[in-house]
C-alpha cells in the first residue's frame, strides 16, 4: 500500500508538470500568434511576433547551459526534507504565478510600448524558466532515488509517464473549450479572446501546483550504501560528471534530435486543424484521441521490455512515428486519415521517452562506477535541459513557420498559398523525419548502456563501497 501511494503521488505530479509544459512549450505560442498580437498592422504584428519568438529561443539556448549547475545544487542541498521536496514546493509555486504573468498583454504594453513590453516579458520569462528548471530537475531527478532496481524504476517511470500523458494530452483536450468557455463567460464572445488564454493559463497553473504537492506528501527517498556515495560538487565537477559520462552524452545527442522532430510537430498539430483543414472544433479529438493512445502506449511497456530490449524498441517506434509522418502527407485533409496519421505518430512518443528516460536513469550508476561520484540530479538534468532546448528551438520554427505560411492574426484556410503550404510541410514534416532518422542511427550505433549492462554495473558498485567500508572499519 505504501508502494502504490508513492506510485499515484510520482503520477500526480507528472500530471501537472507535463500540462504545465505542454502549455508553456506549445500553446503560449498560439496565444502569441493569436491573440496577442491582432492588430490591424499585419507588419507590426509579425515584427512583434519574432521579437518575442526570438528572445524565447536566446533566453532558452542561454539558460540551459545553467540546468546541469541547476543539477549540482539540487544535489548539493541538504534539508530535513530532502534534497528535492524544498524545490519542488518553491520553484513549482513561483514559476505557476509566473505562467499566467505571461499570458497576458502587461496592461496593453504590447501595442502601446512594445519596447517596454519585450524587456519586461524579457525579464518574466527567464525567471519562469529558471524556477521551472529547478522544478523540473527536481521532479525527475527524485527517480534514481527512488530505487536501485531497474525494474521498480520502470514502475516508477511507467506510471509518472502514465501521468504525464494524461497532463499533456489533457491539455489538447480542453484547451480550445476552455479558452471559449472563458471568453464567453469573461466577455462575452464566442471566439478565442485574450481574457480566454489568460484564465485557462490559471487553470494549468493550479492544476500543476496541486500535482507538485501531491509528490512532495507522497514520495520518499531510498536510503542505501550506493546512494550515500556522493559528496557535495563544485562547478568544474558539475561539467565533469556530465561531459565523461559517454553514454550520457550520446543519448542525449540521440534523444535531442528526437524531441526537436516530436514537439516540432506536436506544436503545429493546431496550426494544421485551424488553418489547412478549417476545422479547429475538432482539435479536441486529437487530445482524446493521444490520450487514450497514451495510455494503452504505457500500460503495455512493461511488458514490451520484458521481451524486447530498450533498443529494439526505440528502433521500432521510431519506423511506425515514420510511417505515421507519411500517411499525413498523403491524407488529403480528410479527417479520419489525419487522425490514423496522428495515431501513429503519437502512440510510440510514450513508450519512446520511457526508454530514454530509463536509460539516463540507469547512466547515474554508469557514471558513479566511471568517475566514482555519485551525482542523480545533475545526470537527470540533462533529460529536462534537452527538452527545454527542443522546446526554445520548436518555439522558434513555429513562429517562423506560422509567419512563413500567413498563419498569423486573423487569417483563415483560404488565406493560406500554395507557397506557404510549401513552407508549413518542410517545418511540420520534412525536417523532423530528417531529425528522427539520425537519432535512431545514433542511438543504435553509440548507446551501449543495456538492462543488462546496468545490473553489472550495480553489482559491481555494491561490492566496490561494501570493500571499502569494510577497510575504513
Amino acid at each position: 500500500m505504501k508502494q502504490v501511494k508513492q506510485y499515484l503521488s510520482y503520477a500526480a505530479g507528472a500530471f501537472g508538470h507535463d500540462a504545465f509544459y505542454a502549455t508553456l512549450s506549445t500553446y503560449f505560442m498560439m496565444f502569441v500568434t493569436s491573440q496577442l498580437f491582432n492588430t490591424s498592422d499585419a507588419g507590426f504584428n509579425d515584427r512583434m511576433i519574432g521579437w518575442v519568438t526570438g528572445l524565447i529561443v536566446a533566453l532558452r539556448i542561454v539558460e540551459i547551459i545553467f540546468d546541469p549547475v541547476i543539477g549540482g545544487v539540487v544535489d548539493n542541498t541538504r534539508t530535513r526534507w530532502g534534497k528535492f521536496k524544498p524545490w519542488l514546493v518553491v520553484a513549482g509555486l513561483i514559476s505557476s504565478i509566473l505562467l499566467v504573468v505571461i499570458f497576458t498583454d502587461f496592461g496593453g504594453l504590447n501595442v502601446s510600448h512594445p519596447v517596454l513590453y519585450i524587456v519586461l516579458f524579457g525579464i518574466v520569462f527567464i525567471t519562469l524558466d529558471a524556477f521551472y528548471s529547478f522544478k523540473d530537475v527536481a521532479f525527475w531527478s527524485m527517480l534514481p532515488a527512488l530505487s536501485l532496481d531497474s525494474k521498480k524504476r520502470e514502475k516508477f517511470g511507467t506510471i509518472a509517464r502514465f501521468g504525464s500523458t494524461l497532463g499533456q494530452q489533457g491539455v489538447q483536450i480542453v484547451v480550445i473549450p476552455l479558452v471559449t468557455m472563458f471568453s464567453l463567460a469573461f466577455v462575452g464572445s464566442h471566439a478565442e479572446t485574450k481574457t480566454g488564454w489568460f484564465w485557462f493559463a490559471i487553470v494549468i497553473a493550479v492544476v500543476a501546483y496541486l500535482g507538485v504537492m501531491l509528490t512532495v506528501w507522497g514520495t520518499k527517498e531510498e536510503d542505501n550504501i550506493i546512494r550515500k556515495n556522493t559528496e557535495k560538487s563544485g562547478i568544474k565537477a558539475i561539467f565533469t560528471a556530465v561531459a565523461k559520462n559517454d553514454q550520457l552524452m550520446w543519448q542525449a545527442l540521440s534523444y535531442f534530435l528526437f524531441a526537436l522532430a516530436y514537439v516540432s510537430t506536436n506544436s503545429m498539430l493546431l496550426y494544421y486543424f485551424k488553418y489547412v483543414m478549417g476545422a479547429g472544433d475538432k482539435f479536441y479529438l486529437v487530445g482524446i484521441f493521444t490520450a487514450i493512445e497514451g495510455i494503452i502506449a504505457v500500460a503495455i511497456f512493461p511488458t514490451l521490455s520484458k521481451f524486447f530490449s530498450r533498443r529494439t524498441i526505440f528502433t521500432t517506434g521510431a519506423i511506425i512515428m515514420l510511417v505515421g509522418y507519411a500517411l499525413f502527407l498523403f491524407s488529403s485533409n480528410s479527417l479520419p486519415l489525419v487522425l490514423l496519421a496522428i495515431t501513429l505518430f503519437f502512440s510510440p512518443y510514450p513508450i519512446l521517452f520511457l526508454v530514454v528516460l530509463m536509460t539516463i536513469t540507469d547512466s547515474v550508476e554508469y557514471g558513479q562506477l566511471k568517475l566514482g561520484v555519485r551525482n542523480e540530479s545533475v545526470t537527470l538534468s540533462l533529460r529536462p535541459m534537452i527538452d527545454k532546448l527542443a522546446g526554445a528551438f520548436a518555439n522558434g520554427i513555429v513562429g517562423i513557420a506560422a509567419v512563413a505560411a500567413g498563419m498569423t492574426g486573423s487569417a483563415k484556410p483560404e488565406d493560406i498559398t500554395a507557397a506557404g503550404m510549401q513552407s508549413f510541410n518542410l517545418f511540420m514534416f520534412y525536417i523532423p523525419i530528417a531529425l528522427i532518422i539520425i537519432s535512431v542511427l545514433i542511438y543504435w550505433f553509440k548507446v551501449k548502456l543495456t538492462e543488462k549492462k546496468h545490473a553489472e554495473i550495480v553489482r559491481q558498485l555494491e561490492e566496490r563501497l561494501r570493500k571499502e567500508e569494510a577497510e575504513k572499519n
